[in-house]
């Protein structure tokens, strides 16, 4: 029998890690988490936000389960590790497993790894300590914030406009996006001409007029300039210098998203959805094994023991030469360094190694995180710059080249980066210090909008901005898009009408709150919660006075949009029908609700499932809004009775609700029975 029971976040995780830990312990996942705040009282937030915003959690959907098997099994062992993922997510996961566990603080310890390999997790094992309640404040207060914020301004949102949610994050860079295609629209192109010297191995392209520089506005200056050129060009100065080119550092979860981006045509929900199984652990010939480090990190940092093997990596494969320097971030506000930059947990693992056990997409980013690693600890590639001058009547012209005289990190990182050599003639080396060109061409040219936001760009900017953290970033692309407040043309976000709508509402009533200065500064204040220097009921308090001032204004004062006539009159009452969207998508009613209760009944066939269990009415086939299946009550909106899954008609013999049936399984809708 184990004397110890370890709790992790992930059924993939349990595997690798009992077998790490050996016959002493045993090794259960929560499934991510248990708790969450419920909906009840005043506005349905699970938050006293009259006293201090103590929350009120309850058991999530289908939890019950697992909290009452852990309980079992805890009872079966001397102590409780708690090894959830090594942030503030995890910590308060760890916490709600503790509050709802019973556990006392000499029952468990807490546990945090970087990585799932065995040197690190039985390391790991012996720094054990307890739940850091900053932590677990910091996160609670993150959760509380984002559901007064999204409750509130959802529910307004969805009343005053024809969108569905508003968030503290998701709404800030949705504004982002609509503030980008206003600078486009508002942008006048302006034209210019450039004039370049063609030579049989190189161009060159006027920059001065007597070494001063020189625009060229107009077809006519430019005709006027030709016009007192001659094809004999003096060679001014040949300059060459060598630089220093520095590799990148390792990845961070945004510089991660972008690169896979850019490079991989991964959008950002992917990337984390492959990186995570990544961490997780992987079957490879004979074990089950993280092939990187966690995911989610603003940091740069790398452990000591991955940079020594790297480095005796580095001299085997490469050279002495081919060793580098540490990259140290540059960038302290805001940095959470408890764990390290992402990196692959052994530099010994090479992408060809583990190649034939990952599917395509795991392989190219496996590669990229691993490739990104290790050249960060490469040398400098060495490359020989050349800059030539050359003068027409004190027309200047300049020409540019770059040779590779030491590839360093680009031996190894040439696939991803742009580094081809540009090579010059030896002018230095003629004699008559003239060079005959072979022509001299004008070409018109118009100065460019701004571009819009890719996902890559997005992310780039809100990390800037210091808006959303890590975990953040990929769920707020998929909400947006989701959410149909923008549209991805070409890779780019363009706002929809209803996410420029909704954007212009929340400025018109909330921008002292919902702008990027606000929304960094919060993050601060999360941060100085977390290091157990801010008081979390005072940041909360401050922000709920405020803003719901401003909530309760709105509600007054922002104008109901009107909803759309379908051009037929109501059977009952002769007032027009409009289109009105419900939870379930869209349906045509009166518009003399809620005096005139009709609602137009689908012309498609009615496919009747069962009895409604809550009123007098019949579940029937539905769809949703995006097509999907459903099952709800013909009575709706007056009665709201709906399942995703078949009901068979039957109540579950535990707790009286609907049993449901889906690929020949039959559960409950609301607890765990299973026929």
């Amino acid at each position: 029998m184990p004397k110890n029971l370890v709790i992790v976040e992930s059924p993939s995780k349990t595997k690798p890690i009992e077998k790490y830990l050996g016959s002493d312990y045993k090794v259960l996942s929560s499934k991510g988490h248990v708790r969450d705040l419920s909906t009840h009282g005043k506005y349905g937030l699970g938050v006293d936000v009259d006293g201090d915003f103590t929350p009120d959690y309850v058991t999530m959907k289908g939890k019950k389960s697992v909290i009452d098997e852990l309980k079992k099994e805890t009872k079966k062992v001397s102590h409780v590790f708690l090894a959830t993922d090594p942030d503030r997510e995890g910590e308060a996961i760890s916490w709600h497993l503790q509050t709802v566990l019973g556990l006392n603080d000499s029952d468990y310890d807490r546990v945090v790894f970087n990585e799932i390999t065995k040197s690190a997790v039985t390391e790991a094992f012996k720094h054990s300590r307890k739940i850091d309640k900053n932590l677990v404040n910091s996160q609670e207060t993150r959760r509380i914030l984002d559901r007064i914020i999204g409750f509130r301004l959802s529910k307004l949102i969805q009343s005053k406009t024809d969108g569905s949610s508003a968030g503290r994050v998701q709404s800030v860079a949705l504004k982002l996006i609509v503030d980008k295609e206003r600078e486009i629209n508002k942008f006048n192109p302006e034209e210019y001409w450039t004039i370049e010297a063609v030579f049989p191995e190189f161009s060159a392209e006027l920059f001065n007029y007597n070494h001063k520089d020189i625009k060229v506005n107009n077809e006519i200056e430019a005709n006027d300039i030709l016009s007192k050129l001659s094809n004999s060009f003096n060679i001014e100065s040949v300059e060459k210098k060598n630089k220093n080119k520095q590799s990148k550092p390792p990845y961070t979860t945004s510089t991660l998203q972008q690169d896979a981006s850019n490079k991989l045509n991964f959008n950002s929900k992917k990337t984390m959805q492959i990186a995570q199984k990544l961490y997780e652990g992987m079957e490879l010939e004979n074990e089950t094994v993280g092939l990187i480090t966690y995911m989610r990190t603003d940091s740069i940092r790398l452990s000591n023991e991955f940079i020594s093997s790297t480095y005796k990596f580095i001299e085997a494969k490469y050279g002495k030469e081919y060793i580098g320097s540490v990259k140290v971030s540059k960038k302290t506000e805001n940095v959470q360094d408890a764990h390290e930059g992402i990196r692959p947990t052994n530099i010994n693992r090479t992408p060809e190694d583990v190649k034939k056990y990952l599917t395509n997409d795991e392989y190219k980013l496996y590669k990229l995180i691993y490739i990104r690693a290790l050249a960060s600890l490469m040398s400098s590639a060495v490359t020989i710059n050349t800059t030539v001058i050359l003068d027409n009547n004190n027309y200047q012209f300049k020409a540019t080249g770059q040779i590779i005289d030491f590839d360093g990190y680009l031996k190894i990182y040439k696939d991803y980066e742009d580094t081809k050599d540009k090579v010059l003639p030896p002018l230095d080396s003629y004699k008559s210090k003239v060079i005959v060109s072979q022509d001299i061409i004008k070409e018109q040219h118009f100065t460019q909008p701004p571009s819009r936001y890719t996902e890559a760009k997005l992310i780039k900017e809100m990390e800037e901005l210091g808006i959303g953290r890590p975990s953040t970033y990929a769920t707020t692309m998929d909400i947006i898009k989701k959410r149909g407040y923008a549209n991805i043309v070409e890779k780019k976000f363009i706002p929809t009408e209803i996410g420029i709508e909704i954007t212009d509402k929340l400025q018109e009533h909330f921008s002292h709150l919902i702008n990027v200065e606000y929304t960094a500064n919060m993050e601060n204040d999360l941060d100085k919660i977390a290091d157990g220097n801010q008081d979390s009921v005072k940041v909360l308090r401050k922000f709920y006075d405020e803003f719901e001032t401003s909530v309760k204004n709105a509600f007054d004062t922002m104008p109901k949009k009107e909803a759309e006539k379908t051009g037929e009159d109501c059977p009952q009452c002769g007032s027009p029908l409009v289109i009105r969207k419900g939870k379930y998508g869209e349906f045509v009613a009166c518009s003399n609700y809620p005096k005139c209760k009709y609602i137009k009944t689908s012309e498609r066939q009615i496919t009747e499932v069962c009895d409604c269990p809550k009123c007098d009415g019949k579940i029937i086939e539905k769809k949703s809004k995006r097509g999907k299946i459903f099952y709800g009550c013909n009575n709706y909106p007056k009665c709201k009775e709906a399942y995703w899954d078949k009901p068979i008609g039957e109540k579950c013999p535990q707790c009286g609700n609907m049993l449901t049936e889906k690929k020949n399984t039959i559960k409950c809708s609301n607890c765990d029975y299973k026929k």
